[in-house]
C-alpha cells in the first residue's frame, strides 16, 4: 500500500462496490498486516469529499454506508440515458409513506384515521415490495394490527443517514407540504399520468357503511408483510447508522 494512496484505494473500492460501504467494510479490503484504522479511513473519505466538490459526482453517507452518486442537480440529464421511465407513485401512496416516516411505528388503521380515507392493500404491498417499510411489531389491541416503520433501504434511497435528518414538522396534516419537505415530489405522478390511468385505485373515502379495511385486504397485506420482517425484532425501529 506504500506506493498507492489510501484515498485511491477507498475511491476505487467505492466505485466498484455497487452499494454503500461502511468504514469497517472498507477496512476489510486490506490485508491484516496493512489494514488502516477506522480514523484513517474516515480521513481518506473526507479528502475524497473535498476532491469531488466541483465535479458531477459526490461522496455521501447514507444509512448503509458511503457511496458515490451523481449530484441531484444533474439527474435530468442522466435520466435521458435510460430508456425506462422513472417509477412514479400516487399522492395517496406518498402521503401514506410520509405518515409512516413521521409517526412510526404506526398501524394502517391509524394512518386511515389521520388521512380520513381507507388505505388499500395495493399501497401497503407496494411500499413493502420496495422495501421502504416493514412490519416491526403488532399493536396490543383487538386484532393485533401490524405496526409499520421505515427501513434502511428507505434511508438509502432518499439519501438519509438517519431519521434524525428528517425536516422537523410539528403537524403532519398538511400533506402537500409534507411530501414536498421529504423530497417525494419527484416521485409523484403528474396529472396527465394519473388521468391516463397510470395509478391504481388506491383509496376510497370513509363512510359509516364503509369499514376502514376489510378482512381480505388485511390478510393480503399481511402476506407480504410477513416476508418483510427478516431484519427486525418485534417493535424495533431502524433509525439509521451510527457507524462512521
Amino acid at each position: 500500500m506504500s506506493e498507492i494512496s489510501l484515498e485511491n484505494i477507498v475511491e476505487a473500492t467505492l466505485f466498484v462496490a455497487g452499494k454503500p460501504m461502511t468504514a469497517a467494510q472498507l477496512r476489510e479490503v486490506f490485508e491484516e498486516s496493512e489494514r488502516p484504522d477506522a480514523a484513517q479511513v474516515i480521513d481518506a473519505i473526507q479528502v475524497l469529499k473535498v476532491r469531488y466538490e466541483n465535479t458531477g459526482l459526490e461522496l455521501v453517507q447514507v444509512a448503509s454506508g458511503y457511496r458515490f452518486q451523481v449530484r441531484q442537480r444533474l439527474s435530468d440529464w442522466i435520466a435521458r440515458l435510460s430508456e425506462e421511465r422513472p417509477q412514479r407513485y400516487s399522492r395517496a401512496l406518498l402521503e401514506t409513506l410520509a405518515l409512516i416516516t413521521y409517526r412510526q411505528p404506526i398501524t394502517r388503521g391509524e394512518i386511515e384515521e389521520i388521512r380520513g380515507v381507507a388505505v388499500s392493500s395495493n399501497i401497503v404491498k407496494t411500499l413493502l415490495e420496495r422495501q421502504w417499510i416493514r412490519v416491526v411489531g403488532h399493536r396490543d389491541v383487538p386484532g393485533r394490527p401490524s405496526m409499520y416503520a421505515t427501513t434502511r433501504q428507505f434511508l438509502d434511497y432518499f439519501n438519509l443517514k438517519s431519521l434524525d435528518q428528517l425536516p422537523p414538522l410539528a403537524e403532519v396534516r398538511d400533506f402537500e407540504s409534507l411530501t414536498s419537505e421529504l423530497g417525494f415530489d419527484d416521485l409523484l405522478l403528474s396529472s396527465d399520468e394519473a388521468s391516463n390511468g397510470q395509478a391504481m385505485p388506491e383509496e376510497e373515502h370513509i363512510s359509516e357503511d364503509n369499514h376502514l379495511t376489510s378482512d381480505a385486504e388485511v390478510a393480503d397485506g399481511h402476506d407480504v408483510a410477513d416476508q418483510a420482517q427478516n431484519e427486525v425484532q418485534d417493535g424495533e425501529l431502524y433509525r439509521g447508522t451510527q457507524d462512521v
